[in-house]
This record gives C-alpha cells, sequence and structure tokens, in this order.
C-alpha cells in the first residue's frame, strides 16, 4: 500500500503543523507524539483523515491510531515531510513526562516496568489455557480429565506446565530486569536481583504461613528471615529503585578502571542486605494487606465490586490508569493462586468489539462501516484500540453501551467467583486462561458482552437517530 503525501501533510496540519511536534516515534499502531501544545490538534480535520482511525492523549503523549503494517509507511514519510528525525520512544517519553503531574507519572512508572515482561506473561497464560484443557476434569469426558483417558499425553502436559509456570516462578527476575532498566541502572543486575529474592536456598513465599519453623540469618545479632518472595510484586519493586539509585551514585564516584570490580558487588552486596533485612518484610506485609483488602472486597459485595471494576476498566484504559492493576494482578495470582479481575479485562475487550460491531449497523459511512468491522475483530481478538478511539469513544453511546455490558457481566462472574491463574489474551480467546471450572460462569458472561453492548448500541444509535 502506497502512501498518500498529501493525506501525511494534513495529519501533520492536524496537530499543529511541525513547529508543534516536540518528538515523535510509533508502535504496532499508532504515532505516538510529544507535542509542545496539545490545544493546537484540530481532531475533527485529523479523524476525517483516510489514514486515521482513531485518535487519543494519555500519559503526555498524543498518540493517533493508523493501523498495523501502514503506520511504519505514514512515519517515515512523516519524518521526511517534518525533518524532526526519527526519535527513539525514550525519546518520545523524555518529551511527553514534562507534561504529567506526580500521579501521572507514578502510573507511566508503573506502565513503564510491566508492558515489556507483558509477551512473557501472555504466552504463559496461552500455555497453562493447553495445560488446563488437557489436564482439566469434565471437559471431555465425565469427571476425568483427557490425561487420565490418554495417558500418553501425560508427560506432554507435564512439560507444557513447567514451561508456562517459569514466567510465573521467576516472576521477580522478569520485574527486576524491566524495573532496573527504568530507573535507570544495570538490567543484567536487576534480573540477578529479582533472581536472588527466589533462590531456592530460601524459604518458599508459598510455603510460608504453613512453614512449622522459619529459617533465620544471625547478622551480628540480629535475626533476619530466609524467605523467597516469589510472586511478590512490591519487593523487587522497591529493591530495584534502591539498586538503581546506589549504582549510579557509585558510578559517578569510582573511576573508571575500578569500576568493573567496584560497583557491580558492592551495588548487589548492599541491595540484597537491605532488601532481606528490611524491603522484603515490610513490602512483604504492605502486600498481604492489599491483597486482603482486595480479596475482602469482592468476598463482602462482589457483585459491586465486579460492577464497579467491569465497568470502569475501559475509562481507565483512556486515562492509562489500567496499568497499575497489573501489579495487584500479579500480587493477587503470587498470593491466592489466582486473579478474579483479569477476566473482567477480557470481557471488557468483548464488549468494546460488540458495540464497535453494532455501529457497523448503525452508522452510514462507508469508511466508519468498515473501520467498525475490522476494530470489532481486532477487540474480539484482544486489541481494543482502535474499536475504544476510533469509534465508540467518537460516537459515546456505543462507548456507554459497552460499559454497561461490561460491568454486568463483571457482575455476573464475581458473584460466581471466577478467577485465572494467569494474565492471558483477551477477548474471545481469554476463556483459555480461566480455571476449566469456571468456564461455564465464563461463557454466561461472554454472552452478556456479545449480546447487550450489541443490542444496546442499536437502540441507542435509533434512537438518536429519531431525535
Amino acid at each position: 500500500m502506497s502512501i498518500d503525501q498529501k493525506q501525511v501533510s494534513q495529519i501533520i496540519d492536524a496537530i499543529g503543523g511541525k513547529d508543534n511536534i516536540s518528538a515523535a516515534t510509533h508502535c504496532v499502531t499508532r504515532l505516538r507524539f510529544a507535542l509542545v501544545d496539545e490545544g493546537k490538534v484540530d481532531k475533527a480535520a485529523l479523524e476525517s483523515n483516510e489514514l486515521v482511525k482513531g485518535s487519543f492523549s494519555t500519559n503526555g503523549q498524543f498518540q493517533v491510531v493508523i493501523g498495523q503494517g501502514t503506520v511504519d509507511k505514514v512515519y517515515k514519510e512523516l519524518v521526511q515531510q517534518t525533518g524532526v528525525g526519527e526519535s527513539s520512544k525514550d525519546d518520545v517519553k523524555k518529551a511527553s513526562e514534562k507534561h504529567l503531574n506526580p500521579l501521572q507519572r507514578a502510573i507511566k512508572t508503573l506502565a513503564d516496568i510491566f508492558i515489556p515482561i507483558l509477551p512473557a506473561i501472555v504466552t504463559a497464560g496461552l500455555l497453562m489455557g493447553i495445560n488446563n484443557i488437557l489436564t482439566g476434569p469434565g471437559i471431555f469426558f465425565d469427571e476425568k480429565a483427557l490425561v487420565d483417558v490418554y495417558p500418553q499425553w501425560k508427560d506432554v502436559a507435564s512439560i507444557i506446565n513447567l514451561i508456562a509456570n517459569t514466567a510465573f516462578v521467576f516472576l521477580p527476575g522478569l520485574i527486576g530486569w524491566s524495573a532496573v532498566n527504568r530507573f535507570g541502572g544495570s538490567p543484567l543486575l536487576g534480573m540477578v536481583l529479582g533472581l536472588m529474592l527466589v533462590h531456592p536456598d530460601l524459604l518458599n513465599a508459598w510455603g510460608y504461613g504453613s512453614a512449622e519453623e522459619i529459617p533465620t540469618w544471625n547478622l551480628f545479632g540480629l535475626e533476619v528471615q530466609k524467605v523467597g518472595y516469589q510472586g511478590q510484586v512490591l519487593p523487587v519493586l522497591l529493591a530495584s529503585y534502591v539498586l538503581a539509585k546506589i549504582e549510579v551514585f557509585l558510578k559517578k564516584r569510582i573511576p573508571d578502571a575500578f569500576q568493573l570490580l567496584l560497583v557491580a558487588p558492592i551495588t548487589l552486596l548492599l541491595t540484597g542486605l537491605v532488601s532481606f533485612i528490611a524491603i522484603g518484610p515490610i513490602t512483604f506485609a504492605i502486600g498481604n494487606v492489599i491483597t486482603d483488602v482486595v480479596v475482602g472486597i469482592f468476598n463482602v459485595a462482589p457483585i459491586l465490586g465486579g460492577l464497579i471494576y467491569g465497568g470502569l476498566y475501559a475509562p481507565l484504559v483512556i486515562t492509562g490508569m489500567h496499568h497499575t492493576f497489573l501489579a495487584v494482578d500479579f500480587q493477587l495470582i503470587g498470593s491466592t493462586g489466582g486473579t478474579f479481575l483479569w477476566p473482567m479485562v477480557a470481557l471488557s475487550n468483548i464488549a468494546q468489539g460488540s458495540a464497535a460491531l453494532a455501529m457497523m449497523i448503525v452508522l452510514k459511512d462507508e469508511k466508519l462501516k468498515s473501520l467498525s468491522a475490522t476494530s470489532a475483530v481486532s477487540a474480539y481478538l484482544g486489541i481494543t484500540e482502535p474499536a475504544m478511539f476510533g469509534v465508540n469513544l467518537r460516537f459515546r453511546f456505543a462507548f456507554i453501551s459497552a460499559i454497561i455490558g461490561s460491568a454486568l457481566a463483571g457482575a455476573f462472574i464475581s458473584l460466581q467467583g471466577v478467577k485465572a491463574p494467569s494474565i492471558g489474551v483477551g477477548g474471545l480467546p481469554g476463556f483459555l486462561s480461566i480455571f476449566p471450572e469456571n468456564w461455564g460462569s465464563f461463557f454466561i458472561g461472554m454472552a452478556i458482552v456479545l449480546i447487550v453492548p450489541f443490542v444496546l448500541t442499536i437502540v441507542l444509535g435509533k434512537m438518536r437517530k429519531a431525535q
């Protein structure tokens, strides 16, 4: 597909001209801009462009949805026309951070840490889904799993389960790598730090509550528990921050000739001591309190909790605050063996797709009808940006319909106690990452988000036309 230079020029004009661009980059589907003044953006002109499928602002970045494949060509033409130079994602992040308040910076930091490790987590979720199909009783045979009827598949399922569990067993290693990199330290040291916190010589965190005796170190009279932090998020996050700051501090003060011998050993030693003596025990307790509070809310009022989270998830995506719940999901998985929040995310994706699909019937404009159809398919497969920002938010009644459907489904599956052992692919394939014993309830939830947003969008669309 060739790119019309005039259309790219119109995009540049619509975002305030080349002088309004501080930095620009792109991801798989979107152009990402750090703009001098977002008030200069002409959204009406921008979204009337045939190349544009939607636009939105989040975390100090103005993002223009173009589509997979096409966005690369549009970006190259944009760079050629503006002369801004091909910016890295880090350049855009640094430029956009100037416009963020402290809360937005904190949310963005969490997003920068967790998004890079999501492919490993999602892959683990899909593999767990395959293992669930092989080992779940009652799926294919009454009260028996497929591996019980065909025992030759038992070891295959065992290997799949081992591969799938690896990302969660060594989750602190993944978080340490990403977090230290985000805080300006050496990612390799971050990975070592994370793996150190789950070393086999430590008491496994999952066995901490049932252990008869907690092993300890005696550091000159100070008793320090030899406890690992499997499945924990807060300990490695704070320890990673400390490690990065110590490393940066030492690098500035130790001559280059001695840095290889001194910086890494001193950094790891100091961080390790602080982690086991203070950071680990304190954050472990805080993490357990957070888990107890979240679980307690959903135990006391599951319908209300499901209504609120199921309904608010899509609006949270607009603000970028949904990334903060990744840490809560990981904490729930590590502490309780499953998360009841992520299943609602999968259903929210489907709800956005159903509303977008209904807009294909409501709308008359051929470009928007085509966008509605393709973005609905994308949302059903877990990618909601084209549907949400390209269609549903543009026509608010469609977005509201999706929220209502998602809230109702969230309330239902929360009441039924639906959980996922991992974070997987959202949308229709999401059932693969749900515990097999919860599939029936989850499928009813899927029916709700397939039907309610679709019907409600058509009804509200017709009422709007009648006015």
